[in-house]
Formats: structure tokens, sequence, C-alpha cells
């Protein structure tokens, strides 16, 4: 057992397993709240990120909802600046777009992420993102 997969965040979800430092930078976890299935073709997790910890650049082939549920984050679509995200933000992210999420250097952050028709793919992952790009304002 993870010793971590119970670890309290003040959420109301289990924090779920270490996510892979092939996919993100810093210390992250995963729950997965809806497997995926052929009847609903969607993933819903709750991923909590440390502060500073984010993901590599990726794409959803059917796109993506964030739901923001605790601390401040940081959202970017490749070629445009930085946002931040809050509690309560909800995130459409297209299909096809190329983007980064994560936790502010000084803040946890956690989101729910809900990936739709899961026929088309998941997800597609790309390089990391690099401190110069995180720490771009």
């Amino acid at each position: 057992m993870n010793e971590n997969k119970n670890k309290d965040t003040g959420s109301i979800f289990p924090i779920g397993d270490k996510a892979s430092p092939e996919y993100f930078a810093g210390a992250a976890w995963v729950k997965t709240l809806v497997a995926n299935d052929d009847t609903l073709t969607t993933i819903i997790s709750n991923v909590v990120f440390e502060p500073g910890a984010r993901n590599h650049w990726h794409t959803h082939p059917a796109g993506q909802i964030l739901i923001c549920t605790e601390g401040t984050g940081y959202y970017q679509e490749k070629g445009k600046p930085i946002q931040k995200l809050y509690v309560g933000d909800v995130v459409r992210i297209p299909p096809g777009v190329e983007h980064w999420h994560g936790a502010s250097p000084t803040s946890r952050f956690t989101h729910i992420a809900i990936n739709v028709n899961t026929e088309k793919g998941v997800v597609n992952w790309l390089k990391a993102v690099t401190d110069e790009e995180y720490n771009k304002k």
C-alpha cells in the first residue's frame, strides 16, 4: 500500500497514488473517482499537486474539464500566458490543445479532471514544462 494513500489533504477524497515522474514534475497524487468503461467513456480523477508541482505538456483527443477545488494553481495553453486558477474555477480544454496545469509555487492545488469520450483516446504526453516556462509571468 502506498504510504501516502490516506494522507490528509482536507479533501473529501483520499489522496490516491503518487503521480508518475514520467509525466509530472514535483509531488502530485492521482485518485481515480470514476474508472473508464464502454458505457460512460469518461474518466474522473482527483489530482493533488504540492507547491511547484505540475504535469508535463500534453493534449487530450476529446478535450478535458478541470474543476478547481483547493489552493491556487496554474494553467497554460501553448503560446498563451499562464492563467492563475482558484477554488471554483472551471477550465474547458478543447480537443487537441497543448497545455499543462499544476500548483503555484506557494500553494498546494487540487482539481477534479474529467476526461470525456475516452473512445477517442485519453491523453498524449509531451515534453516536461521547464522551470523557465513555469516561472514566466
